[in-house]
């Protein structure tokens, strides 16, 4: 098997007609020897921030002169991007050689598994064979029924938020997709939760932590102070941690900067001891794209994946600070499961007009339908047939008008945009 056909092997395989339960992922492990359980786990779970927070608590850990391994998802350039360690996405020949390996076995199972089990199942046998000290691991999906959640006894358990998304499968309130969330502690497994301590959705996270004897942190408890956010850089005060620098870019990223910081804090305690100059130098050269991204300058052109209510309000303060007074071109494209009309209501008091098309995933919503919920909230909004198209014309108005150019909606057009934006712009 070479990387094309492992990786048409690993997409063949279809959620459709799958059933919730670690009972395809549990088969498929114990299969392969449970690779799983020779490897040190930091669980991370939540609605937003989950991937920011892995990337950074990822280059810390690989700062302190740790073998990290991450697996997250979705990607964004390439599929090998899911699985990495330290900061590299393993190698084509060796995802082939595995995926080899865990067909072999998944093609005896008369419940096939899922596409995401067997991805999982292949980073635990990535991880396991190189011999990981420690592995930061994103949850997929919700948590309880979760194919990440058959490993036993993390050594932390992390809740970066909730909020509202993935309603049809987690429940139609914070409270539901907290109970889905939380489904990934482990008794007496520490848990830090980064939920506001009062909300609904940190009261269902602190009975449970309490059912299952788990000692509960709340992250970001504390305020953080000396805040000089520029295009680039952010700096920040917070707790003990004096002039902590990052360069990933949105507003809200100081506080999932401040969620790391109290894991680190908490990982100490644990064990798993991080010095300061670890912690700086990890923080400030960890990189997430996608995350309100600065793609290029002049006109400036910012792409951030925010594509839920919380992820639009997070786009929203992002706006209005950088650029405040200022009404912005808007370049979008979602997928039509999304709640169209709603992110086209809450987006539009920020647009000057909008661009919309579809990305190129067969789960688009078209570009014409999108550009019509724009249009209904009393916003110019014009459907393009190719994002390139779209981009073209975005760029175009935001240099005539001097204005940005934000795009946003779905992390699948990222790959898409910057290879039509580099195409555009040299």
């Amino acid at each position: 098997m070479n990387y094309t056909e492992a990786l048409e092997y690993i997409h063949k395989i279809s959620w459709t007609g799958s059933r919730p339960g670690l009972e395809r992922i549990s088969e498929l492990c114990a299969l392969l020897g449970n690779p799983q359980d020779s490897l040190k786990f930091i669980h991370v779970g939540g609605t937003n921030g989950k991937g920011s927070f892995c990337s950074m608590l990822s280059s810390v850990l690989a700062e302190s002169g740790r073998k990290v391994g991450t697996y997250t998802s979705p990607y964004i350039y390439r599929f090998n991007e899911r699985i990495m360690i330290n900061n590299t996405p393993i190698a084509d020949a060796t995802l082939a050689r595995l995926t080899e390996k865990v067909k072999e076995k998944a093609d005896t199972m008369a419940d096939p598994p899922t596409e995401f089990e067997l991805i999982t199942a292949l980073g635990f046998l990535y991880f396991a064979e190189e011999k990981c000290d420690i592995v930061v691991l994103e949850v997929g999906l919700g948590g309880r029924l979760d194919a990440t959640n058959i490993i036993k006894t993390p050594i932390l358990s992390v809740v970066t938020g909730i909020a509202l998304d993935h309603t049809a499968i987690l429940g139609d309130t914070v409270e539901k997709i907290a109970a889905e969330k939380a489904g990934i502690f482990k008794k007496g497994v520490p848990v830090l939760c980064g939920c506001p301590k009062e909300s609904g959705a940190a009261r269902v996270i602190a009975a449970k932590a309490k059912e299952l004897d788990c000692p509960l942190t709340y992250a970001k408890d504390s305020p953080i102070t000396a805040m000089r956010c520029v295009l680039g850089e952010t700096r920040f005060d917070y707790k003990a941690y004096d002039n902590v620098k990052i360069k990933l870019c949105g507003l809200y990223q100081p506080y999932n900067c401040a969620a790391v910081l109290d894991a680190v804090t908490l990982l100490g305690r644990l064990g798993v001891e991080i010095d300061d100059t670890a912690l700086y130098k990890g923080l400030q050269n960890a990189r997430w794209p996608a995350r309100f991204e600065i793609l290029n300058r002049d006109p400036d052109i910012i792409f951030d994946g925010g594509h839920n209510p919380e992820g639009i309000a997070a786009l929203w303060d992002s706006v209005s600070y950088y650029y405040p007074g200022l009404k912005v071109i808007l370049l979008s494209g979602v997928m039509g499961d999304k709640d169209y009309p709603q992110m086209a209501k809450s987006l539009s008091p920020l647009a000057e007009s909008v661009h919309t098309f579809a990305p190129a995933n067969p789960r688009a919503l078209e570009a014409g339908r999108y550009a019509a919920a724009f249009e209904s909230c009393g916003v110019s909004a014009t459907p393009h047939a190719t994002a390139r198209k779209a981009l073209e014309a975005a760029i175009s108005e935001a240099r005539r008008k001097e204005l940005p150019l934000i795009i946003c909606g779905s992390l699948y057009s990222y790959a898409e945009i910057r290879a039509e934006l580099d195409g555009i712009t040299q």
